[in-house]
């Protein structure tokens, strides 16, 4: 019998420090990208892809994630009375009907692996995808999200999947790097992962980034190993443990990624979507042309 992927883990614990002093009580991931936060552009895509189980590894002092996806009583309530039915339905559609969440506590932020490693009492023995909220991937308008394309690829070959892209060669210092070897369009055999290599010591420009389907393998190896880079417990390296057992694939995903863990990538986001937003996007749009003449004003005076 063939499994299908029906639980997404999100590891949401992270500082974010990058985004001081916005994610100073709030994660990173409920950054707004025009009026939705990031988590929730992640947890559509899962769910477009047939996930029903949302699984949030999340941190001691955070509860906003578990805030927005909870139940708000008082303001249902108070939409309903003002009549404002559109909105209610917003509210009430974050979480689809048939859709759980869960939440799980990172007791220590000891990396990627170890907050995937968390989720193991609720995954148990399925496979399940792994989303980084921050890698906010746009919908291919022929092929879906990201995540649901490589469901699709998982229905088929039944192994674990990496979401890659390929990156300027000067930049694989910043992701895992696979050394691919050919399969099918678009999919490579994984023959081995390196964690941020320099662009010398690349063994190609394929990098991993915020979509993984594993297999509940990846747990035993994430157990075992010993730690990594940062004296943290690292994904790439259970996956690369996972090599020597089972058929990994690379996965060249159909879709433009944004780098919303930083600040340009994020503000870059904010702007490409909100110009095809349905209500702003065209005024914002005319906004744009009307004062693109005037960027010089608005960025700060060149120092003397």
């Amino acid at each position: 019998m063939k499994r299908q992927v029906r639980k997404a883990v999100f590891p949401v614990a992270g500082l974010g420090t990058r985004f001081l002093p916005a994610t100073k009580a709030s994660p990173k991931e409920m950054l707004p990208i025009v009026d939705k936060p990031l988590i929730q552009y992640a947890v559509e895509e899962a769910v477009a892809a047939g996930v029903d189980t949302l699984v949030f590894i999340i941190g001691r002092t955070k509860n906003a994630i578990a805030d927005h996806f909870d139940k708000a009583y008082e303001l249902e309530v108070e939409l309903e009375t003002r009549g404002k039915t559109d909105l209610l339905q917003v509210v009430r559609g974050i979480v689809p009907s048939g859709v759980e969440c869960v939440y799980v506590r990172q007791a220590e932020a000891l990396g990627l692996g170890h907050a995937v490693l968390c989720a193991r009492p609720v995954v148990s023995d399925e496979p399940f995808a792994v989303i980084l909220a921050d890698d906010l991937i746009e919908e291919d308008a022929k092929e879906g999200g990201a995540l649901s394309q490589m469901a699709r690829l998982f229905n088929k070959y039944q192994c674990s999947i990496l979401g890659v892209e390929r990156v300027p060669k000067e930049e694989t210092h910043k992701y895992g790097i696979v050394h691919p070897l050919p399969f099918a369009n678009r999919i490579s055999n994984v023959d081995d992962i390196v964690e941020k290599p320099k662009p010398e010591n690349a063994p190609s420009n394929l990098a991993v980034v915020g979509r993984y389907i594993l297999t509940p393998r990846i747990f035993d190896l994430l157990q075992t190993i010993p730690r990594g880079a940062g004296n943290e417990i690292q994904l790439t390296d259970g996956i690369a443990a996972l090599l020597n057992e089972e058929q990994v694939l690379a996965y060249e995903f159909s879709g433009r990624r944004h780098d919303c863990g930083s600040k340009l990538g994020y503000l870059v986001a904010t702007v490409e979507y909100g110009v095809r937003h349905p209500e702003l996007g065209q005024q914002f749009q005319t906004y744009l042309r009307a004062n693109a003449h005037r960027l010089d004003e608005f960025a700060p005076a060149a120092d003397a």
